[in-house]
């Protein structure tokens, strides 16, 4: 990050402006089919307590076992977020009491994480980015679930979740924004998304989020942060940390001070609640888990995985605009999901690719968007909107048939050069057709026909009556050239 600060994230405050400083943690489920030291199956939505193994209900005498396709996955990330991947690591026991914790304590990683420093790009604008540093990715257990709200009186513990795999992902405190928070969470779920290691379903609890939020005027150290735990969603992030910068802003702007404190975001009431403060927290008595060795692998077994990661978004990112001549607006929103790139290409092979990419980003995601559907679930393949590009450039149909087009295929399906067929949707390039209606509308506007000569710009006024009148159907290029010669226009 740049030393001085960027005035158009500064926050105006009684006495001046502020300056906000975030650290995020994210908790990245990590994707795979078993726990993190159990066989117990890993599934959303399951009947409680259905995925529990005896290790993960903390048995006497059941020992832990790692699973190695959890660790695969964790050096994966790492690679991904151009981080140092530590081969030796070592997990810890942290220790704390709470009723869904069933051991007495949370396997994790504390002073040796599996991966060190790393860092991410974020795009803020189409030209402007950020870069984040990653302090640490490490592995750890998941808790069970209490349920507070099926019994007056009881509370109910679902363990299914206990042992579940999670990537702690501690980004540096490099974040000056709401903004640049909510870009920052979206780029790196994206990431997981593209290597696999994670869905990213934040509506699931798959990815969760501890926001550090801190405020100092710009240039003054770094001030005394709150820490808002578990934040389930990317629009709360960006809500919860103004609200608490400006929280913290009142406080100190009365002479107050801040308290080290963790504390919860109300998405109801749009507000952080003081949940606890630090000076009462656990001693967590952090010591190396006696039941696990030191997790050890070779610099051969990190390049094997290597070699085969996906191409990843800033390198598909640099490779559309390259290979397609995209603008850098464009291919950022089809790389946001791997899905909508890979229909992108699909659609752009052997055709123009700002046309494909005009058509997708446009039409198709403009269509869907208004249906609540992502591109997994669209109606249209990349092969019937290339066949509409196709008519288009063959000038079977004009743009405008082409939007109908799209909507019958939409709606109805079809191979689209067959509607054109069936519907008789094509062009008109009958020059005597076309001819026929322009002497009509020319008879019809003898006033407009004299200002068009004095003022060539009203042309487009008559290519419009024109092509009204004739459907959509006459091809605009052959509608421009007849009316021109006619009008004695140049």
């Amino acid at each position: 990050m740049t030393a001085h600060a960027n005035p158009k994230n500064l926050i105006p405050g009684a006495t001046g402006d502020w300056e906000v400083v975030i650290g995020l943690e994210i908790h990245a489920q990590v994707a795979s089919n078993s726990k993190l030291f159990s066989g117990a199956a890993v599934g959303f939505g399951d009947a409680p307590n259905a995925n529990v193994s005896l290790v993960d209900a903390a048995m006497p005498g059941m020992l832990p076992v790692i699973n190695e396709e959890c660790v695969r996955q964790a050096i994966r990330t790492g690679l991904g977020l151009k981080a140092k991947i530590n081969h030796r690591s070592v997990f810890d026991r942290k220790n704390y009491f709470y009723p869904d914790l069933p051991q007495g304590y949370q396997i994790s990683q504390y002073k040796s994480p599996i991966v060190g420093e790393g860092e991410v790009t974020v795009d803020l604008t189409p030209t402007e980015s950020i870069k984040v540093g990653i302090e640490r990715l490490h592995l750890e257990q998941d808790a069970g679930k209490s349920i507070h709200d099926q019994h007056p009186t009881l509370s109910y513990i679902d363990l299914n979740r206990s042992g579940t795999a999670l990537m702690e992902i501690v980004s540096k405190p490099d974040l000056r924004s709401a903004d640049e928070a909510k870009a920052y969470v979206t780029k790196l779920r994206t990431i997981l998304r593209y290597l696999g290691t994670c869905d990213g379903d934040m509506e699931k609890g798959n990815l969760r989020a501890d926001v550090n939020v801190s405020v100092r005027k710009p240039g003054d150290p770094f001030g005394t942060r709150c820490e808002i735990k578990n934040v389930n969603s990317i629009r709360f992030i960006g809500q919860a940390i103004d609200y608490e910068a400006r929280r913290q802003i009142g406080i100190l702007e009365d002479g107050g001070s801040i308290d080290q404190e963790t504390r919860l975001y109300d998405a109801a009431k749009g507000e952080t609640r003081s949940m606890r403060s630090k000076e009462e927290a656990h001693d967590y008595r952090y010591f190396p888990d006696p039941d696990l060795l030191p997790l050890e692998f070779s610099q051969a077994y990190v390049d094997e995985l290597a070699t085969h990661l996906p191409e990843l978004p800033d390198a598909k990112k640099a490779r559309l605009i390259a290979q397609y001549g995209l603008t850098p607006y464009d291919a950022s929103i089809l790389i946001l999901e791997k899905e909508s790139a890979d229909f992108f290409e699909a659609v752009a092979k052997g055709r123009d690719g700002k046309t494909a990419a005009n058509w997708v980003i446009n039409e198709l995601f403009g269509r869907l968007n208004k249906e609540g559907k992502d591109v997994t679930a669209s109606p249209v393949t990349p092969d019937q909107i290339g066949g509409i590009i196709d008519l288009i450039q063959a000038g079977t149909i004009s743009g405008k048939i082409a939007k109908d087009l799209f909507e019958i295929v939409f709606t109805e399906g079809g191979d689209p050069a067959a509607v054109v067929e069936a519907r008789g949707m094509k062009q008109v390039t009958d020059t005597g057709a076309i001819e026929k209606v322009i002497d009509e509308v020319i008879a019809a506007n003898p006033d407009k026909v004299e200002q068009a000569k004095a003022k060539p710009t009203l042309l487009g006024w008559f290519v419009g009556q024109v092509m009204k009148a004739s459907g959509g159907k006459a091809n605009p290029a052959t509608v421009n050239d007849i009316l021109k010669a006619k009008l004695g226009i140049e």
